[in-house]
């Protein structure tokens, strides 16, 4: 029991800090004029920011707590705020091209990951927020193939800039192409990244286009559940075949238990946004988790910021946001084709 008690206090001030950072990030989202940038990318920065200068011992359990177990629990609240019900609502159409999208960005991902000589886990981070839901992606994907902190900072700020850049440019080439409010709202919710920015591109060119892109962009957040699982068994192979590496590990094989492909943390997700697709949560409680959900997930971020140096995000050079701008461009490009081809522009 002390020693229960003991690993608590030492959590605690790092687990405060990371709070901070959140409530700070949550109350810099409130006072822009316009919903741009979300409190995920506020904390991350301002945690680099921080560590930067004054990071005392003291902190570094609790900040290894909240980047870990906290995120993870935050995962868990998301699913509460999914249903499968949200794919009938918005219809085949955004289906047809969120699978040619999903296809670009982890497909094309892969290539030019091994063309950029970057190690697979930062790159499909890359392709996850940029192909599924931004930093909510990177965040739900990172435990399960262990991605380090530093891989998840870098994908969080390339998949930021180019976000930045779409919401943008998005609604000016909506109206130079003259593009329906259908169109647009297909366009923006399959090849914006973050919820927010998806809001805010869809917005800017109509409330219509705006209702329509955040619909696509609920469906594609969908994509998480079987992403998730599919990159659980790769990193389990991955594991188990090193393993085989040498005799005195080859032990290790056999102990692979079914439990490391299907994380408890991505169980809990899945069936809960099972439960949520049959209305078995009242709405309330549901808005509640998600709520809850997004204030962990912004700790999170301030603590993986927190134990992000800057100097070593500058060793990866500029590999990660030259991946992050030519799938994002990929993207934005077959979006529009596949569109075209179905007739919709």
């Amino acid at each position: 029991m002390t020693i229960k008690i003991k690993s608590v206090v030492n959590i605690l001030p790092g687990l405060a800090v990371a709070f901070v950072i959140a409530a700070v990030a949550k109350m810099l989202v409130g006072l822009l004029p316009v919903h741009l940038i979300g409190a995920s990318v506020f904390a991350l920065f301002i945690g680099i920011l921080i560590n930067r200068f004054w990071k005392p011992k003291i902190l570094v359990m609790g900040l290894k707590f909240t980047s870990k177990k906290i995120l993870k629990f935050a995962i868990v609240l998301l699913g509460t705020s999914l249903s499968i019900n949200t794919v009938l609502t918005v219809g085949k159409m955004s289906l047809v091209v969120m699978c040619f999208t999903l296809f670009t960005c982890f497909g094309g991902g892969y290539l030019v990951g091994k063309a950029l000589k970057l190690n697979w886990k930062i790159s499909n981070l890359i392709s996850a927020g940029t192909g599924i839901c931004g930093g909510s992606a990177i965040a739900a994907i990172a435990p399960v193939v262990n991605a380090d902190d530093k891989d998840i900072a870098y994908a969080m700020s390339a998949t930021f800039l180019f976000d930045m850049a779409m919401i943008v440019l998005f609604p000016i080439l909506g109206f130079r192409m003259g593009l329906s409010d259908m169109a647009y709202g297909l366009w923006a919710g399959t090849a914006v990244n973050d919820t927010s920015s998806v809001v805010a591109a869809g917005y800017a060119f109509s409330e219509s286009a705006g209702d329509f892109a955040t619909m696509v962009k609920l469906t594609r957040t969908l994509t998480i559940i079987p992403t998730v699982l599919i990159f659980s068994l790769i990193n389990a192979h991955l594991e188990q075949k090193a393993c085989i590496v040498s005799e005195t590990e080859h032990s290790k094989k056999n102990k692979l238990k079914i439990t490391s492909l299907f994380p408890w943390f991505i169980v809990a997700f899945v069936i809960l946004a099972i439960i949520n697709s049959f209305g078995v949560i009242p709405v309330f409680v549901s808005n509640s988790a998600k709520e809850v959900s997004k204030f962990l997930m912004v700790a999170a971020l301030a603590a993986i910021g927190m134990n992000t140096s800057f100097n070593d995000m500058k060793k990866s050079g500029i590999a990660p946001l030259l991946h992050g701008f030519i799938i994002s461009a990929l993207v934005v490009v077959v979006a529009l084709a596949v569109e075209f081809f179905m007739g919709v522009l």
